[in-house]
């Protein structure tokens, strides 16, 4: 989720709800017999956000990466216990003795227009998000692949990348590194195939509506016109394992307020939605209350290519002015917690000693109002400004609001000169302007797409389409290689590196400003089963869910 802005997971978690003639219950066929007849497979999903596209080479929210995983699979899915497990590979890739050479078998599927899923849907698919005239966010996600960063760098031509089709049926990786996790990465959204003669046929279109695009996953999509608010997914009869789908049809609609989830629960029309501040202190004793830990971040991300925000002492000064306990308890209520660096805790563990990364790497700027005004000070004596007016740009869902606004008076309170205005717009819109760098400071989240702490660093590459603050430090970009391939081989020297890496992002450069590890707050009626809610990467998968 995997990458991609990171955004409110809190608010990116969808309402799940069945045709409802009671408090979270689902209606049911009539009784035949003397016995009850088999439940109806239908249950209404509400999205926290609009759906912005169905390619998986273009996403840059979570929202649309969770639509993308219910209709196309790639070579791995993730299990009921959120481990990989084979997809569309029919068994587990033969390796070279260097490591460095993968070669898949694949399944006989199909896509939903029927045409066969074959190898050379995977090579075209990730050429399209390493291809610099493209314009993937994700770009840098291929840089697994051989030569896949000279690619995006313009440095080698795209015929060069080390993803091959040798037949219909096989697929040849050459990675430019040793992946020990290779398949925790490869469940991610910007590995998902496309159907290279459906999407050539479509050109600029493909993804823009249900019309436009085929899937190979679990459900159909229809309905999504690319502005509609509400949208359906069926079971997709092609489906290679749809013998173990049991929902028929979901439908989706676009449900941005908590409160609305949380009332509709009551009156009986859905069997899941979710829990978070207010609404999740309210209903923390209910039975049927859940809160699962999730691998999120939500952080402010400052622009470096504007003259204030662009001074460490600014960021400095704003990062440490926050009060993060307070938000994360009385604010957010759900389980969420302050956290005082990017790499979030029960996340990762050090090679050797099995201790948390988080736990090892320890505190870096937290909530410390002296330190903070003393930056303050600094950075308006360094910008020749006494009062300063910066802009904070979220999206529109409730959450983010709620955020924006505990920041504003936060900073405005502790830090004396200082003026922020907020400005909430729709996601895309949010995600138009970053893309422009219109922005002086910006509020999203990050979940990663496989456990291992790079996959937040690298978030911060100069390279990275995701940076669109504009950071740019050479040594940390060289770090961040070092741990990609010069340590690969070497666990516990890589591990060393990415705890320096994440120092030198927040205790030396203040690049990003991280403010909590999110939690999944919800509401979930007993008749509701097998939902995977997943601890990074997409958010929620409903093809093992069903109604009882």
């Amino acid at each position: 989720m995997k990458k991609k802005f990171g955004f409110l997971v809190l608010a990116t978690m969808v309402l799940l709800a069945a045709c409802s003639t009671g408090k979270g219950t689902s209606s049911t066929d009539e009784k035949s017999n003397g016995s009850n007849a088999s439940q109806k497979q239908v249950i209404k999903v509400a999205s926290g956000g609009e759906l912005s596209t169905l390619d998986s080479a273009h996403y840059t929210d979570v929202y649309s990466s969770d639509m993308i995983g219910q209709v196309v699979e790639g070579l791995y899915r993730m299990d009921k216990n959120h481990d990989p497990e084979l997809a569309v590979a029919s068994s587990e890739p033969t390796v070279s003795e260097d490591g460095l050479v993968y070669t898949f078998k694949l399944k006989d599927t199909k896509w939903s227009n029927g045409d066969p899923v074959v190898a050379g849907d995977f090579v075209s698919s990730f050429k399209n998000v390493v291809d610099p005239s493209f314009g993937s966010s994700s770009s840098n996600q291929m840089d697994i692949f051989k030569n896949g960063r000279k690619i995006r760098e313009g440095q080698a031509k795209l015929d060069e990348l080390g993803v091959k089709a040798i037949d219909d049926q096989t697929l040849e990786m050459t990675l430019e590194y040793p992946i020990p996790y290779l398949a925790q990465v490869l469940v991610g959204t910007p590995f998902m195939p496309k159907n290279e003669k459906f999407v050539k046929e479509k050109g600029d279109a493909y993804g823009t509506s249900a019309d436009n695009f085929v899937g190979n996953g679990p459900f159909v999509i229809s309905g999504w016109d690319g502005n509609t608010e509400n949208w359906k997914l069926t079971k997709n009869k092609d489906y290679w394992d749809q013998k173990n789908v049991k929902l028929d049809t979901i439908d989706v609609q676009v449900v941005k307020e908590i409160g609305t989830g949380t009332n509709l629960f009551d009156a009986g029309d859905l069997d899941y939605t979710v829990l978070a501040d207010t609404y999740a202190l309210q209903y923390k004793d209910s039975p049927q209350a859940h809160f699962t830990p999730k691998a999120m971040v939500g952080y402010l991300s400052p622009n470096h290519k504007k003259e204030v925000t662009g001074n460490v002492n600014v960021r400095k000064a704003i990062l440490q002015a926050i009060d993060k306990e307070t938000f994360a308890k009385d604010i957010l209520g759900d389980g969420s917690t302050a956290i005082n660096g990017f790499v979030p805790k029960d996340f990762a563990k050090d090679p050797k000693s099995g201790d948390d990364f988080r736990k090892e790497n320890g505190d870096f700027l937290p909530f410390n109002l002296k330190a903070a005004q003393k930056s303050w000070e600094i950075a308006k004596k360094e910008l020749g400004k006494e009062e300063i007016e910066l802009e904070l740009l979220s999206a529109d869902s409730a959450l983010a609001k709620k955020t924006i606004e505990y920041v504003q008076g936060q900073l405005q309170q502790n830090l004396p000169g200082l003026k922020i205005t907020l400005k909430s717009v729709p996601l895309q819109n949010r995600l138009d302007l970053q893309t422009a760098s219109n922005f002086d400071l910006v509020f999203g989240t990050w979940t990663p797409d496989y456990a291992d702490p790079i996959n937040f660093l690298e978030f911060y590459d100069s390279k990275s389409g995701l940076n669109t603050a504009g950071y740019n430090n050479p040594e940390y970009d060289k770090g961040l290689n070092d741990a990609r391939i010069t340590l690969a081989n070497e666990p516990e020297k890589r591990w060393d590196k990415l705890k320096e890496l994440e120092e030198t992002l927040i205790e030396k450069d203040a690049a990003v400003l991280p403010l909590y590890q999110g939690a999944i707050g919800y509401l979930k009626s007993d008749q509701l089963k097998e939902l995977q809610v997943f601890p990074f990467g997409r958010t929620v998968s409903y093809r093992l869910a069903y109604v009882e």
